[in-house]
């Protein structure tokens, strides 16, 4: 047998109040949209009658002075059968149903806003009148009931309408009081397109940041402009942006930060609904690149969850997202264009959005290779002057190897680009793919031997004895040995370290740290023979060749693993233990030769 499921009402309150709602303050948000779709629904598709007439007056508890609060509007008003059909019944919108408000022109969409009044009424009466029929008296209470009846004769209203009363529930009282109810117009509905009075006073917050009043000159705009900004959003804007997309009906501005932002943190703007305030910190409004801009928007078509605090994520909000980053990107293009010292003091402040955005859109990867300038070993340069100056774009990925490479390439006449940063890399490989007449060229450690010039048959026969101590003192270090002349001069070692060689000496020390089984499954990320990092002595440096001629092999060796271990040190690598142990053995060691010697 096919039964019906019975709602507590006093369980659907304590939700609202809870789990849908952030707080009870939002009943006058919704009170304010069903007066406004109640005078839109009496003046179908005449904006300007209905604005001239309308009329939506709050009387709070100050003004009434026995605690409760009405607000009165005089719009399309209801029968008593949609009384009884639509207030008593959950989930069942008028707006949808009877009164046909699912179209564009109206805000509720879920037929629940009333209830919305029971987390700060334990009451809610409505007194209402459609046009051609008497007035209609509906009370409701927290716990489920209701009542329906004809208002007597003394009570009728003159004209269609609806007036809402409620009196609060205990500890509620002060969300009802004039100062309490003008501030949450003022928050909610001051840029409504209708006038609203709390206790005869109309509340106003003049022209919207969307607005463009008559007479108002641009400087004057921006001007104001910049006030809000500085008002809502706590900064003032680098650059106020104009956005508008005729699909999801919206207008509004964006306010670039002036400062760098958090791109893990996302953007919270401010978004009106037909002129409603919907959310003070509605997201993924943007493309998650431009998290260096704040918006404040009104919209007539995106839909809002049901809660009325947040867009709902459908296939016009994501439509709207795209539009607003091209306006975005469109306002970049142009600062490059008409403004490019501007827009190199954007880019030091918000390289990084920019960045991101240039790994799929190809004027933004030429912004940045014209604009953006990067560190390199001949100094700050932009891709586009390091190209045309040296032709090949030659790179490192890695900030450390970089680090150790930059001063030696320097010196062999080599011009690198640090890749290190965030995006960089990438951003070079796709420069490469979508300029094919360019040439790049990675440079990784291993690599920058082949560019060190090799010593000669005499020189290398010389050195043959040391050669051989060399490898029995970096062999425990797992390090090999090579000899060469390079630049600078007064550099007597170099190490290299790859990408690939450093992941498998992570790998091999995790392995001598973890118990058989784990030790066997990272073996099976290591290599049969793993490459080794290498250790350049310089043969243009007076102290290595020094080194090279000894004829002790004790001193060889403990001079061998100061030179390794300064290397270390220079190019930023972590020091292992037994590094450390080489590090402290030769430096003991030599200290103890010097002072043996002294005492000679």
């Amino acid at each position: 047998m096919s039964r019906t499921f019975r709602v507590d009402l006093r369980g659907i309150v304590d939700l609202l109040s809870h789990h849908l709602y952030t707080s009870p303050q939002v009943y006058v948000r919704e009170l304010l949209q069903n007066a406004v779709d109640a005078i839109t629904a009496r003046h179908p598709g005449a904006a300007a009658t209905a604005s001239r007439e309308a009329r939506i007056a709050i009387a709070s508890s100050d003004a009434n002075g026995d605690g409760s609060l009405t607000i009165s509007d005089n719009g399309i008003g209801l029968t008593e059968a949609q009384v009884h059909e639509l207030l008593a019944t959950i989930g069942r919108s008028s707006k949808r149903d009877d009164l046909g408000f699912a179209r564009h022109e109206f805000m509720g969409q879920f037929g629940i806003g009333l209830l919305s009044c029971f987390m700060v009424s334990d009451a809610i009466e409505v007194t209402t009148r459609r046009a051609g029929e008497p007035t209609v008296r509906w009370h409701g209470s927290s716990d489920g009931g209701y009542t329906v009846e004809l208002a007597p004769a003394d009570e009728q209203r003159a004209e269609p309408g609806t007036t809402v009363t409620l009196r609060p529930r205990p500890g509620c009282e002060h969300l009802l009081t004039r100062r309490a109810v003008t501030e949450l117009v003022g928050h909610y509905g001051a840029r409504l397109p209708h006038p609203v009075t709390v206790d005869g006073t109309t509340v106003t917050g003049g022209p919207a940041p969307w607005d463009r009043p008559e007479g108002e000159g641009e400087p004057a705009r921006r001007a104001r402009l910049e006030a809000y900004c500085e008002e809502v959003f706590g900064f003032a804007p680098f650059d106020v942006i104009d956005v508008a997309t005729a699909e999801a009906g919206l207008r509004g501005v964006a306010f670039v930060l002036p400062m760098p932002a958090n791109p893990a943190v996302p953007a919270a703007h401010r978004v009106y609904l037909k002129q409603m305030l919907l959310a003070e910190g509605a997201e993924r409004l943007l493309p998650e690149w431009a998290f260096f801009v704040r918006c404040v928007v009104d919209t007539s078509e995106l839909r809002p969850t049901a809660s009325r605090e947040a867009l709902y994520e459908d296939s016009l909000l994501e439509a709207t997202r795209d539009a607003l980053g091209d306006r975005l990107r469109g306002w970049l293009v142009r600062l490059s264009r008409q403004e490019p010292a501007r827009l190199r003091s954007f880019l030091r402040v918000h390289h990084l959005g920019v960045k991101a955005l240039a790994l799929h859109d190809d004027d933004m990867l030429r912004l940045v290779a014209e604009f953006w300038p990067m560190e390199t070993n001949v100094g700050p340069l932009t891709l586009a002057e390091f190209t045309d100056r040296y032709g090949l774009l030659r790179f490192t990925p890695l900030l450390d190897e970089f680090r150790q490479l930059a001063p030696v390439a320097a010196a062999q006449g080599l011009a690198v680009v640090n890749a290190g940063y965030v995006y960089d890399a990438e951003l070079v490989d796709r420069l490469a793919t979508v300029d094919r007449a360019l040439e790049v060229e990675q440079l990784r450690a291993a690599d920058l031997t082949t560019h060190l010039q090799r010593l000669d048959p005499a020189d290398e026969q010389a050195i043959a004895p040391f050669l051989a101590v060399a490898d029995r003192v970096l062999d425990r270090l797992g390090c090999d040995l090579l000899v060469r002349f390079f630049e600078p001069s007064g550099l007597p070692s170099l190490y290299l370290l790859d990408e690939e060689t450093a992941f498998q000496l992570d790998v091999q020390g995790a392995r001598e740290q973890v118990d058989e089984t784990w030790a066997a499954i990272l073996g099976s990320f290591q290599a049969d023979t793993p490459p080794r990092p290498r250790l350049v002595l310089n043969h243009r440096n007076p102290l290595a060749r020094q080194v090279l001629a000894l004829a002790d092999p004790e001193l060889q060796g403990m001079c061998l693993e100061g030179l390794y271990t300064q290397a270390l040190l220079l190019g930023h690598h972590p020091l292992r233990p037994a590094d450390t142990a080489a590090l402290n053995q030769s430096f003991l060691g030599l200290i103890g030769r010097a002072v043996a010697g002294g005492a000679r």
